[in-house]
Order: structure tokens, then sequence, then C-alpha cells
């Protein structure tokens, strides 16, 4: 460690604020927050770190500086604006920051509704944005059948008006413009049509749908009955609409939902905007962590940015799991039943739909990326201190005893090695001993690998639990290789993952695609071996047939069997075709055997 940071650390403040790292260039590589600037800081320089990055992190780092707030929320946000404007390397960042669309209610005379990418400071209203296009238009649709809106750009001042600068255009004669350019239609009714469309954009259809209602039954109440139809065909379109939305409960107001689906490099956030019962935003995306960052410490960062975004004022955020965060005007709360519990539920299938979907286009676009983050999921689910590259598996094959085999199956890159595959006929083990078979295979195989200075594997898969893998460790041990390869065992029946050392096994989600990848290893191994089994079996029953014919000895056996291949066929010979094999005398003789 520089002395100047072991000066910096000793003079740290144990106060809430924002630090910065700096390397050798000075330029600005970390930006974090803390509750307590000394404790988080000292952290870095004051244990081993097991993440790589983050060492890589803290070797370059080269100056330290501190801005001290007065509370974590100002933390928070002094963090998010510094990693804005620095975008330093080693802080996650949201990965899309693509532009969204929004619905602008423009700010002028008889204002127009319409969809724009662009905000302009101009006093018009935005609402949004959308992530998808879709609901945008379909919102838009909706409010163009609901009210008749002008979609001119005419600067429709109260004096052009009367100057009478305009004329109606064709969307006045097909009936979806009043006519306000030539004041057919007044400011003050087309001002309601605006209200009731700024209430739709903020899913507030309840009190739309009630306004409504109110002037349906003020027109028929003074027999105007065909625009008491015209409203009712409005309510119809909205009670339409609000079907086809995601609605929550009626008793559930201004609340955002955000959950997080992560592995070792991503975190997948699903956020939900629910307002007056409805579901009126939902954004899921990608974030890539870089210091194996904590879900306390990605929802400190993506929360505000992402309700900076979607302009939320909810007061409540519903999560999945509790956190150590405050931010002011905002209560975290973990529900456990009922509607909320249920839009949490809804919350994580949407992100664990997405992360299933980006892996799905990984695995076709990028299968080298796809291979290595399965293999990095192995790594960690089993413990390893190198990633896997290489694996074999172990399987005994006998029955009663008879031609006991082993077979070792080798899997490179997440695929089967089948050139690398290997048979082991038992040589040292009498009748049905399979902890003893797996010893011996177990140590031929590696004691081969070390006297041909061949790469050992990263991790050695038996199928069988404590007994087998007690067994191969043996023959480890013989060899001087135990706790230089990893080893484990996997049980058939509840697919137990047995460790070296361990009395209890660990259960792997049946889900998992380290699991997967063992379980194919497992049924590979055993496919291999029992075909190997298989084949001696037969070689051995046509061995016996042959070898009970007297006079018959063993080259000519095996003449007989290279040539003809099959003891069915050899029995289909004439004498003549036989004799042209073996001579006249031993052709006599097989000839006899099988047919007298």
């Amino acid at each position: 460690m520089l002395e100047s940071i072991q000066l910096k650390l000793k003079s740290l403040p144990n106060s809430p604020g924002v630090y910065q790292y700096f390397d050798a260039d000075g330029t600005i590589i970390y930006v974090g927050k803390a509750k307590n600037l000394k404790n988080r800081v000292s952290s870095y320089f004051n244990k081993n770190q097991e993440n790589g990055k983050t060492r890589v992190l803290v070797r370059k780092i080269v100056d330290i500086q501190y801005i001290i707030v007065d509370t974590e929320f100002d933390a928070l946000l002094l963090e998010n604006s510094l990693i804005k404007k620095y975008q330093p390397k080693y802080n996650i960042q949201l990965k899309d920051d693509k532009t969204y669309p929004w619905i602008c209610i423009k700010k002028e005379p008889f204002p127009r509704v319409f969809s724009t990418r662009r905000l302009v400071k101009d006093g018009s209203k935005y609402f949004g944005p959308y992530p998808s296009v879709k609901v945008l238009n379909t919102l838009l649709t909706l409010l163009k059948e609901l009210y008749p809106l002008r979609n001119c750009s005419f600067d429709l001042s109260k004096q052009k008006i009367e100057e009478r600068r305009y004329k109606v255009c064709l969307e006045y004669h097909i009936g979806n413009c009043k006519g306000p350019c030539e004041a057919k239609q007044s400011e003050s009714q087309y001002q309601l049509y605006i209200t009731q469309i700024e209430n739709i954009v903020k899913g507030n259809l309840n009190s739309v749908v009630q306004i409504l209602k109110n002037m349906m039954q003020e027109y028929a109440t003074n027999f105007q009955y065909e625009l008491a139809h015209e409203i009712k065909q409005k309510i119809d379109i909205i009670e339409q609409y609000k079907a086809k939305s995601t609605i929550v409960s009626p008793t559930i107001h201004e609340v955002d939902v955000l959950t997080i689906v992560d592995d070792d490099k991503s975190a997948f956030i699903n956020y939900l905007v629910i307002s007056n019962g409805t579901i009126i935003h939902g954004y899921t995306t990608e974030v890539k962590k870089k210091l194996d960052e904590t879900p306390d410490e990605i929802i400190g960062f993506v929360l505000p940015e992402l309700r900076e975004r979607f302009e939320s004022q909810s007061k409540e955020v519903l999560l999945e799991n509790p956190i150590d965060l405050k931010i002011e005007g905002i209560q975290f709360s973990v529900p456990q039943k009922g509607d909320k519990k249920h839009l949490v539920e809804l919350s994580i299938r949407n992100g664990k739909f997405y992360k299933l979907e980006k892996l799905k286009k990984e695995k076709i676009v990028n299968p080298e990326r796809h291979t290595e983050r399965i293999l990095e999921q192995i790594k960690k689910d089993f413990r390893l201190k190198d990633l896997p590259v290489h694996i074999e598996c172990f399987d005994n094959s006998n029955i009663q005893g008879t031609n006991p085999v082993s077979a070792c199956v080798v899997f490179k890159n997440g695929k089967p090695s089948k050139q690398d595959y290997r048979h082991f006929n038992v040589k040292t083990v009498e009748g049905p001993n399979d902890f003893a078979t797996m010893e011996e295979a177990v140590y031929r195989r590696y004691r081969r690998i070390l006297d041909e200075e061949q790469t050992l594997p990263q991790l050695i898969v038996i199928d069988g639990g404590k007994g087998q893998l007690s067994s191969a460790l043996t023959a480890l041990e013989k060899l001087d290789l135990r706790g230089k390869v990893a080893i484990v065992g996997i049980a058939k029946r509840l697919e137990e993952i047995f460790f070296p050392g361990d009395s209890l096994p660990i259960y792997l989600d049946k889900r998992s695609e380290s699991l997967k990848v063992i379980q194919f290893l497992r049924n590979e191994a055993h496919r291999f071996g029992i075909t190997h089994h298989r084949n001696r079996r037969s070689k051995s029953a046509i061995d016996s047939e042959i070898g009970e014919i007297e006079g018959i000895g063993p080259k000519t056996q095996e003449l007989l069997m290279k040539t003809f291949k099959t003891v069915s066929a050899i029995k289909k010979l004439e004498l003549k075709q036989l004799e042209e094999t073996v001579g006249f005398s031993k052709a006599k003789i097989v000839w006899n055997y099988f047919n007298h």
C-alpha cells in the first residue's frame, strides 16, 4: 500500500459521504457512497479481496478523495451524479442508454397530443417514457377514438382565430376535429378533453370513467340521448382498454416495484410503476457487475435513475428482500401476502423471462460467451479454484460381478470430447466390488496421465455416493494428487453432490445449468460404460461357444471370428468354405460340431 494511501485512511471521517478512487493518470476509476467513509474505504485495503476485479481495482488506486454530506440519501444522489458525469471504469452502469418515446401535451392554445423522443423545456407536459412503442401507440389510438383533437401545427391564438386566418380541413369534415381554428369549439371544452387525457395517461382511468358517467347522466336527464350515447361509447372504449391493461388491485395506488434476478456477472432489474391499480410502466434492463456488487448496492444505484426516468412520485417501493438502504421520502416494503406480494412475484417473473431471453440470444450469437458463463457457474457451485474447462467423469458397469468395466468420459469447454473417452477392463478386482473397481480405474487413468505428462482435469466427477468418492480419493492419495484436483460424487437417487470431507451432501437447484452439465456427464459415462460392458458380455458368450469345440485352439478361433465375424455366420458355412480358411482337418471338426 502506498504511504499516501495509508495517511488518507487514517484521516478519513466517520461520516456519510462519497469517495472517489484515482489511478496513476489522475482518472477517476471508481465512485462509491458510504454511511461511514472510514469503515467503507478502509475495508478495501484491510482484507484480502476474494473478487478478482476488486483486487485489480485496489492495485490501481493511487489517490483517494472524498466529499462529506449530511445524510446517506445525499450521498446516494451525489454518487449518482458523479457516476453519470465521469463514467468511472469500475462502476456499474445502466447498459441501456437509448432514448424512449414520451407522450407530449404541448403548451399552446388548444394543445396537441403526440409522441416524441425529445424533451423540450418549454412548459409542455411529458408523460412516460414508454419502453414499449406498441403500448404508446395503443394509448394514442385510444385517445384519438375518445377525443377529437386537432393534429395541425397552426398557431391557434385568440387573435388569429378572430382574424379568420384558417379554414377547417378534412379532419373536421370526417369528425376527427371539432374545428377550433374557426372557433367552432371553445377552448374550455377542449381543455376538458386535455384534463381527461392527462388522467388517462397517468393511469387514472376510474376518475375519467366517473366524469364521463356524470356527463352521460346529465345528457340523458336533458333528453339529449344522442350525446348520451356518444359518451357511453367512450366509456365502453375505456373499459375495453382497461380490460387489456394489467390491473393489479383498485386498492393499490401509487407504488413502485423493483426486483433483481442476478448471477455472477449481471443483474437483471425489473421495475414496475403502479398507479390506481394499473401497471402504467414496466421496464427491464441488464446491469453489468464490475466489482461483485451486492443487491443493496445495485438498487441504490438503479432506483434513483429509474424514478427520475419515469418521473415516479411513489412513496412506497416493493422489494423481494429487505435491504439496508434509506432514501428520504421512500418506504421500502417486503410484502408477505396479498396483491402486493403478487406484484413482486410478477416482477420477478419478468426479470427471469428477460434473463432467459438474453441467455438464449447469447447462446445463438455468442456460444463461447455462453459456455464461459456456464463454466463460471460450475466453478462457483463446486467451489473450484480454476475454471473447469476440462472435466472427467467415471462410472462402473457389471452384472453380478461378471465382466466388470469402468468408463471415463471427458468434457472440454462444456462439451463431450469423445476422442478422449476411455474404457478400463478391471484387472485386479475379483467379484462384485464397486468400490475397488472405482479405485483401480481412477488410479490407472491418472497414473498414465502423470507418466505421459498430460494435463490434469480441473474437476473429477464420480458417479456414486460417499463410498465411491472415498475409493476415488484413495487412488488420488496414492498418486499424491489429493487436494490438487477437485473431485465430487453425485448420487443418482436425489442428485446429491458429495464433497471430500463433508458428511452431508449439497443439493443444487434442479433447474441449475451446473447440475444439468454434471447430469449430462454422468449419463454419458453410464451410456459409454454400459455399451462396452454389453460388448464384452457378447464377446464372452461367443468365445465360450467356440471354445467348447475340442481340437480348435485359440489362434484358429481368432481366425474364424476375424474372417466370418459371428458364430451364426460360421454355422451356415459349407465344409469347403471352412476348408479354404482353416484347412481340411480343422474345417471338418468345426463343421461336424455345428451340424451334428
